[in-house]
């Protein structure tokens, strides 16, 4: 089949399948499987080859098992098993080729930004991510019918439009974060749902996106409009959502959707300054304010006291080294500080 035979070897051959009628069988399937290797790629004809392969099998069982005692002759123990290897090889071949295909299809791609960096990266459909410190992402090659994207720790996303081949709709774009899922069709927003705090967070900067608790078949979706941010808790106890901040006065773990200033620049909101290398703070106590300085920093802060914990900040760093930083936040609130290495101590002089 490979064209090597000599004249006297395929003479050889059909004298003993004229001999054996029998094996004429396994020889035509052995004939099959080499004329399809050729388009071993090809996936609607997958589950034909692997019933050829089967009953491949099954013939040599059969044959083992009839005719074997009849066979005696050198030379065809020799053409038996080259066939048998030839058969191997076919057979390895496409179900590697199955494989890697579906294995590229599949893979998952990884992209982390270590404590006290930031990255941006662009998706396979051409969208933009930019990736907060101490943040990652998860996704695969975005083939299927819908872009689908994991996310832990905090990231921008600027979503182009991308169309399904076979509808022509636009084809989704979802984000998994923490208890939420965020899908949008083309858009720019912000999502921050770091493990270490309480609540998940996203910003609308333009077009729209539809909200969802995971698992909670009973709750209705949520809609963001642009300049709108909805705060969550982790905990999915709570699934009221109040349009006004100040309806949820009775329960402090409540999601509430805030307006946030159209006027401003997106290069000036707080909540998307970090794309622009700006740390913001307001009304932060020192021990959410140290979550972020230790993504920012890469440094770890240790509290001696309680009342160090409860003080309030609000500020901007931007360039600052970490003993800038916390010689600026010490002149706005007083506190005792001592900086080893990549640890920072942290006393109230009280």
């Amino acid at each position: 089949m490979s064209g090597d035979a000599t004249e006297q070897d395929k003479d050889e051959l059909n004298n003993l399948l004229q001999q054996h009628p029998e094996l004429m069988q396994q020889y035509d399937m052995l004939h099959q499987l080499w004329s399809v290797n050729s388009s071993a790629y090809e996936e609607p004809a997958a589950d034909d080859k692997i019933n050829r392969i089967l009953q491949l099998a099954a013939a040599e069982s059969a044959v083992k098992q009839d005719v074997a005692p009849v066979v005696r002759i050198k030379k065809w123990r020799k053409l038996y098993w080259a066939a048998a290897a030839i058969t191997a090889i076919i057979a390895g071949s496409w179900l590697f080729a199955v494989w890697h295909k579906k294995h590229n299809e599949l893979a998952a791609n990884e992209v982390i930004a270590p404590k006290g960096s930031k990255t941006r990266t662009i998706l396979p459909d051409g969208s933009t991510v930019w990736l907060n410190a101490g943040s990652r992402i998860v996704y695969a090659n975005f083939s299927g019918p819908v872009r689908e994207i994991t996310l832990e720790g905090e990231a921008y996303f600027d979503v182009v439009h991308v169309e399904n081949a076979t509808t022509h709709q636009r084809k989704p774009f979802v984000v998994h974060a923490g208890s939420i899922d965020i899908k949008v069709l083309g858009t720019a927003f912000n999502v921050k749902s770091y493990p270490d705090e309480k609540t998940i967070e996203t910003t609308l900067i333009r077009g729209l996106v539809q909200i969802t608790r995971k698992g909670d078949k009973s709750g209705k979706p949520v809609y963001l409009h642009p300049n709108e941010k909805i705060v969550l808790p982790v905990n999915s106890s709570d699934a009221g959502i109040a349009k006004n901040p100040a309806s949820t006065a009775s329960s402090q773990t409540a999601q509430h959707i805030i307006r946030i200033d159209s006027t401003v620049k997106d290069n000036e909101h707080l909540e998307t300054a970090w794309v622009y290398n700006r740390l913001e703070f307001r009304g932060d106590n020192f021990e959410q304010l140290a979550l972020k300085l230790e993504r920012w920093y890469n440094i770890r802060i240790y509290f001696e006291d309680d009342a160090a914990r409860q003080l309030v900040f609000n500020g901007s760093l931007q360039t600052e080294t970490v003993e800038q930083a916390f010689m600026a936040l010490k002149e706005a609130v007083h506190f005792d500080v001592s900086i080893s290495n990549n640890e920072v101590f942290i006393k109230s002089t009280k």
